[in-house]
């Protein structure tokens, strides 16, 4: 039995729905589906009613659901537990951060850091934003790096977890120079993040400003990876919203160009208070001293 399976199936019991969960859960419906029917099978009994809609939990699975939370959080305990300990005796930094931040922005940004904190051990987890926010509250990493806009909620709270703007970046919408001429009168095709990205959220604002393109949905990349989103626009099917910082190579060489007014974004580093130590008070001061002079997106 793979300990997911609890997870999938206690996201299922919150959500009553297949596609929501799946979305949660950074996996295809199909996969999620299979993973739910894997722990039915590996119990050997039904847990849900798939009849009706919204799905509901049989009277087995109302018994599981409680032997599954109880399970789940005796298990994230016992690690953070663990973690904790492996921290307080340690001069190691976690950070999470979206994947294209992690190649982006991160890399000279924590040769930087570190030069300015003194040397530590880094460790970073590349993740989707909702992985991020579950990964930090659940108390398992010291920061989170992530963009931010005014417009889109980032559902932690300032108390335990306050935020330095630590860099800019803009979103631009990008497609292969020489698109097809039909694409002004028609629309052009969009690259689609998955609903519940954060690049996702951000697109939908841009396309709401004034001089962006028409544009219908030609693809959806269910990974939400802005690199092999950038590689689909190169190749020409489309256009796609990406941060500038991951197309300046592409836009320099002409592989890409500009078809809209850039979104600006900033750069944050979220810190769990909970997590304090010496180590990630000297962290947080230095990247409060590299943040100095940003202004907050408009």
């Amino acid at each position: 039995m793979d300990f997911k399976w609890l997870e999938d199936f206690l996201t299922l019991a919150e959500t009553h729905s297949f596609s929501r969960s799946a979305e949660l859960r950074g996996v295809t419906q199909s996969a999620f589906s299979r993973r739910i029917r894997a722990l039915e099978e590996w119990l050997g009994t039904d847990l849900l009613s798939r009849e009706s809609y919204p799905v509901t939990l049989t009277p087995e699975g109302v018994l599981f659901r409680e032997t599954a939370e109880e399970t789940v959080r005796m298990i994230h305990a016992r690690r953070a537990e663990f973690r904790d300990h492996a921290r307080n005796h340690g001069g190691e930094i976690s950070f999470l951060s979206l994947h294209s931040l992690t190649v982006t922005f991160l890399p000279g940004w924590l040769m930087r850091l570190k030069s300015v904190a003194g040397q530590m051990t880094s460790r970073v987890k590349p993740e989707n934003f909702d992985r991020c926010i579950a990964s930090l509250t659940e108390g398992g990493y010291d920061f989170f790096l992530t963009y931010a806009h005014p417009q889109v909620n980032i559902p932690l709270d300032p108390a335990g977890y306050p935020h330095l703007t630590v860099g800019q970046d803009s979103l631009v919408a990008v497609a292969r120079p020489g698109w097809p001429e039909e694409w002004k009168t028609e629309g052009m095709p969009m690259l689609k993040y998955s609903r519940g990205s954060f690049l996702n959220a951000m697109a939908r604002i841009a396309l709401a400003r004034p001089g962006a393109p028409k544009t219908y949905v030609a693809h959806t990349d269910e990974s939400s990876m802005a690199e092999a989103m950038k590689s689909m626009a190169v190749a020409g099917h489309g256009v796609v919203w990406l941060p500038r910082r991951l197309v300046e190579a592409e836009l320099a060489a002409r592989q890409l160009e500009v078809v809209a007014p850039e979104l600006p974004m900033e750069i944050r580093l979220y810190r769990n208070a909970a997590r304090g130590r010496g180590i990630t008070g000297r962290v947080w001061q230095a990247a409060a001293e590299l943040g100095k002079g940003y202004a907050k997106s408009e």
